[in-house]
């Protein structure tokens, strides 16, 4: 067996301790306000969430964090952690790419396999950044950009399925049947990201943004966001 194949294994886990489980990226609002109340709700939220939202820009901006991260440009990965900084709308979301990218990185600078320039580049950030944490485990791990971006969207999808099963009577079953469904639309939105121009990159997931807000009051919750 190709030895990268454990690094993404890895790479991709859930056990990957950097709290992603504590999040829902809103769905849990959405849940709450009845958007989201079944299988096919719950697909079209995610479908949405992929297609109008991830593949349009937090997919091709990771993807260039692995690319400048791979090719050792610096100066180019700690800009587009600056960029996706300041896309994170809402307080939770921002709060979400410090803590887990703390985490990440916290990980990383005890490991072996980051090397002296990857860890000068860490020392370097203002603000802890998920995804360039994210970039710098694929560069440690010998892991190529598109297989780091297909990891990402995994682990995303994995999440919101566990965030559907906690929320809503989702049993695993049907969480597989969804992850079915769902599974040529992960494949779409990494093709998407993939051949997407810098100057094309942008989305406007009002909808996103506004249960991100809602869920920062929302009286009884078991996610951070």
């Amino acid at each position: 067996m190709n030895p990268n194949v454990w690094a993404l294994l890895r790479l991709a886990s859930p056990q990957l301790p950097i709290g992603g489980y504590s999040y829902s990226q809103a769905l849990e609002m959405a849940v709450e306000q009845g958007l989201v109340c079944d299988s096919p709700s719950a697909h079209s939220w995610i479908a949405d969430q992929l297609l109008l939202n991830l593949a349009r820009f937090d997919a091709p901006l990771l993807l260039a964090h692995c690319a400048a991260a791979n090719v050792a440009d610096w100066d180019e990965l700690l800009s587009l952690a600056e960029r996706q900084s300041a896309s994170r709308e809402s307080r939770e979301l921002q709060q979400e790419n410090r803590q887990m990218g703390y985490s990440l990185q916290q990980l990383l600078q005890h490991l072996p396999e980051l090397d002296n320039a990857g860890r000068d580049c860490l020392a370097r950030l203002r603000q802890p950044s998920l995804m360039l944490a994210w970039a710098l485990a694929a560069r440690a791990w010998g892991i190529r950009p598109a297989d780091a971006l297909s990891a990402w969207l995994w682990g995303w999808l994995e999440n919101q399925l566990a965030v559907l099963m906690k929320t809503l009577p989702l049993g695993q079953q049907a969480a597989q049947r969804l992850t079915s469904q769902l599974l040529p639309l992960l494949t779409s939105a990494q093709h998407h990201a993939s051949s997407l121009e810098p100057a094309h990159w942008g989305s406007a997931s009002f909808g996103l943004a506004l249960a991100s807000m809602a869920h920062e009051r929302q009286y009884s919750r078991l996610f951070r966001s």
